[in-house]
């Protein structure tokens, strides 16, 4: 069985062709500029060429149905994107229109979720019954997969934990609210506490550098993001009591995250007097996001 999937990101869009038998091996795998700032339009246009490049390259028909991993949600209510950082994606039809537009069911989840999916299936968590798959970069999302299969829940928003809030914290997320996760640990807001406590901007990767040289305010700019996460993941396990997190994007590089550190900061706030839960890497890198869009179709 042959499986087409399509990351849709911000500023390019991958698509890969996959046989459902070994399906972290590509038949053909591309990508293309999404093109976003030229309108809605445009991006269901620029879609359409590259499944036409896909089949090309990998010299398969296009199969009845393509699975799309997006920025945002669609609701379930409504069949509109929301929550996406790709702003001309909101309050659109993207399934619908994409369905239309190549004859194909189009079939969406979050990124995150497509990440999820693809790291229980054949990356890090395989094997394991719940899996929670974390993206720590710019922004912060999440996906849950049980028994294989991702759950969107009612509303659509299933695991994004981002956009919980931290106690104590305050910082205005674009969400509308104060103090979500997301202002406090994903990559642009330890490059703000830095800034502040130092007066100098830098990028993450040069504040680890720094930490590693021992310097005070790179030390405690990512002691804050092990306080932190703990805090704010030990939320979620208590709800759903994980096998394995894999925690992917930028600041998931940082080995603080697997440390006995961040595990003691998790315990604090634990419902239970040891740990188990994995913390893991991903095994599958950049790839995740647009093999577990195909996986979506399987």
């Amino acid at each position: 069985m042959i499986l087409f999937g399509i990351d849709l990101g911000g500023t390019k869009m991958e698509g890969v062709v996959v046989d459902a038998a070994s399906p972290e091996k590509a038949l053909c795998r591309m990508r293309t500029p999404t093109e976003g700032d030229l309108g809605y339009d445009h991006v269901i246009g620029r879609i359409g060429t590259l499944v036409a490049d896909m089949e090309k390259a990998s010299g398969c028909r296009r199969p009845a149905r393509i699975g799309f991993g997006t920025p945002g949600s669609t609701d379930p209510a409504t069949g509109l994107l929301k929550n996406s950082n790709s702003t001309h994606l909101n309050g659109r039809p993207l399934g619908a229109d994409i369905s239309k537009a190549l004859g194909v069911e189009a079939r969406l989840a979050n990124d995150a979720n497509c990440f999820a999916l693809a790291e229980a299936l054949f990356g890090a968590a395989r094997g394991r019954g719940v899996v929670v798959g974390l993206i720590l970069g710019t922004g912060v999302g999440g996906g849950i997969v049980v028994g294989g299969r991702v759950l969107d829940g009612l509303h659509g928003i299933a695991g994004e934990w981002g956009h919980n809030p931290i106690c104590g914290e305050t910082e205005p997320c674009y969400c509308g609210r104060k103090g979500c996760v997301e202002t406090v640990i994903a990559g642009p807001s330890l490059e703000r506490h830095y800034s502040r406590r130092t007066g100098v901007s830098l990028r993450l990767p040069e504040i680890a550098a720094r930490a590693a040289s021992g310097e005070a305010a790179a030390l405690g700019t990512l002691e804050r993001l092990s306080s932190k996460f703990g805090e704010a993941i030990a939320a979620l396990i208590n709800i759903l009591d994980p096998d394995a997190i894999v925690i992917g994007g930028g600041v998931g590089n940082l080995d603080i995250l697997y440390g006995e550190g961040t595990r003691e900061a998790i315990r604090r706030h634990l419902f239970n007097p040891e740990l188990r839960t994995e913390l893991l890497r991903p095994a599958l890198g950049d790839s995740a996001g647009v093999f577990g869009a195909a996986m979506l179709t399987r």
